[in-house]
């Protein structure tokens, strides 16, 4: 990734979920036209909240919430989105040579729409249905932070962990340092037990940090931080440790995932 296209790749998945300023919709429409990229991003990142859409829980809204909602689009603008040129057909990537070490790049926008698709499973949507004003708040600034993170420039390995199928987990992991971010671990005992990230993938498992889990809903934590090479496993795991510290190898392990980026 270049980092002068780092601003049209967030563009694009903006674009995707229909979230852009109007400024900024023409903007990008006018360079959409052009860049086969920016293409395949939005055609990602529709077909993944697609698949996200189809997995959440359907909640019916209650006949209150129903008008309201009727009475606030009946009130509002609507602004409709430039129509964008014809998009150049695709010319088919060269395959990458083969090396010892797994290729990594930047992390991308698409890579964004990956990572909200492994997180799908918290039921993020439905929580304005179910909480009150105060929870919802907090839940919309954990949503943000973990956008923050997710768009934040430079390399990332990404990493979504499942547990008898079902996501609990994602890794993001850089260089110097590794972030979980959690929707479906257990809460633990912090006085008796820690959670523990593994690098997997090597010729022996590695702890790369701990933390705690003490609430059901997303949480981002950072678990790893002062080593390097953090991200270069592939595949990461998370076990749940008797004490403080990690042990040589994990004894419980409760998710586990391949790298996705």
């Amino acid at each position: 990734m270049t980092e002068d296209h780092a601003a049209f790749d967030e563009l694009a998945v903006g674009w995707a979920l229909h979230a852009l300023e109007p400024e900024d919709e023409a903007v990008f429409a006018r360079h959409l036209g052009g860049c086969v990229r920016c293409a395949q991003t939005v055609a990602e990142t529709t077909e993944v909240m697609g698949a996200m859409a189809a997995d959440l829980p359907q909640v019916a809204p209650s006949d209150a919430l129903g008008s309201r909602v009727r009475d606030a689009v009946a009130g509002t603008e609507q602004v409709h989105r430039p129509v964008a040129p014809p998009v150049p057909a695709a010319t088919p990537p060269m395959p990458l040579p083969r090396r010892g070490r797994r290729p990594r790049r930047a992390l991308a926008a698409a890579l964004v729409a990956a990572v909200v698709a492994a997180v799908a499973g918290l039921g993020i949507w439905t929580v304005v249905l179910t909480e009150d004003r105060r929870e919802l708040q907090a839940t919309v600034a954990e949503q943000r932070e973990v956008m923050d993170l997710l768009l934040t420039p430079g390399r990332a390995t990404i990493a979504p962990l499942a547990r008898d199928g079902r996501p609990v987990a994602t890794v993001v992991a850089r260089d110097d340092v590794v972030q979980v971010i959690t929707h479906g671990l257990e809460v633990n005992d912090a006085g008796s037990t820690t959670y523990v990230v593994w690098g997997l993938g090597g010729d022996e498992p590695e702890a790369l940090g701990t933390f705690d889990v003490d609430r059901s809903q997303m949480s981002l934590l950072a678990v790893g931080s002062g080593l390097t090479g953090l991200d270069d496993f592939a595949q990461y795991g998370i076990s749940i440790e008797p004490g403080q510290e990690p042990p040589s190898e994990p004894t419980e392990v409760v998710a586990i995932g391949q790298v996705t980026s």
